[in-house]
């Protein structure tokens, strides 16, 4: 039976904010690293262990990861980044505060540019000084969103789960996750195959760890959240 653990970052410094972070590569906040720390210790000691281990390319999820790593005394395994990992786009939203940009734009237009499935928020243009292009650590990539709905970012970040972390679990390689709300929403969709309705609902706390258990033929057993 293989194990894949999905955690969501810490809390970042705008999440305690209430700001729209999206690919903005903020750290975490103190009690993000708290958050991590405890993972790591909760998974340490239930006796978890992992062959290998994917983030995304932004601090908050990276920092989570080493964070548990350390923890766990498992600094040592392969640690794979990618920006197909990243959070969701949130586009010209970046940075805004959520009530504020809510009690502007009215609370049904931002709710539905939150949580709905198909749709973006407003673009951000490639001039803007918050655009990603700028960043050194994209620069060899070819696609750079100007904004995302879910259904773009699911479909970046599904791609890669099937291509690179699929074949470990399939080798009963057990894998740990560190991202972001919006990919690894992406992420249980696929796996639980919940509907494009239904996803708008669910939310992934931050710093806690998301079991599932597979069998030999990557048949769904068991799936549940670690907490004391």
């Amino acid at each position: 039976m293989s194990k894949l653990v999905l955690i969501r970052h810490g809390e970042s410094v705008w999440n305690k904010e209430n700001k729209f972070t999206g690919w903005t590569d903020v750290d975490l906040s103190e009690n993000g690293y708290a958050e991590a720390r405890k993972a790591g210790a909760m998974l340490k000691q239930k006796n978890y262990s992992f062959d290998v281990a994917y983030t995304s390319y932004l601090k908050r999820a990276i920092r989570t990861l080493w964070l548990i790593l350390d923890e766990m005394d498992m600094m040592w395994i392969d640690v794979f980044k990618t920006w197909k990992l990243n959070e969701r786009h949130y586009g010209a939203l970046q940075g805004l505060n959520k009530k504020e940009t809510a009690e502007k734009e009215g609370e049904e237009k931002v709710h539905n540019w939150r949580r709905g499935f198909e749709i973006r928020p407003p673009a951000m243009t490639n001039e803007d000084d918050r655009w990603c292009g700028f960043e050194q650590k994209y620069r060899n990539i070819d696609y750079l969103p100007l904004s995302e709905s879910l259904k773009d970012t699911i479909n970046r970040c599904v791609p890669f789960y099937k291509k690179e972390i699929m074949p470990k679990l399939k080798k009963n390689k057990d894998v740990i996750v560190a991202a972001h709300g919006n990919s690894l929403r992406g992420l249980v969709k696929h796996i639980e195959n919940i509907s494009d309705g239904d996803i708008a609902s669910l939310n992934i706390p931050t710093g806690v760890p998301y079991v599932y258990e597979f069998d030999e033929n990557m048949q769904l057993k068991n799936n549940f959240y670690i907490e004391t």
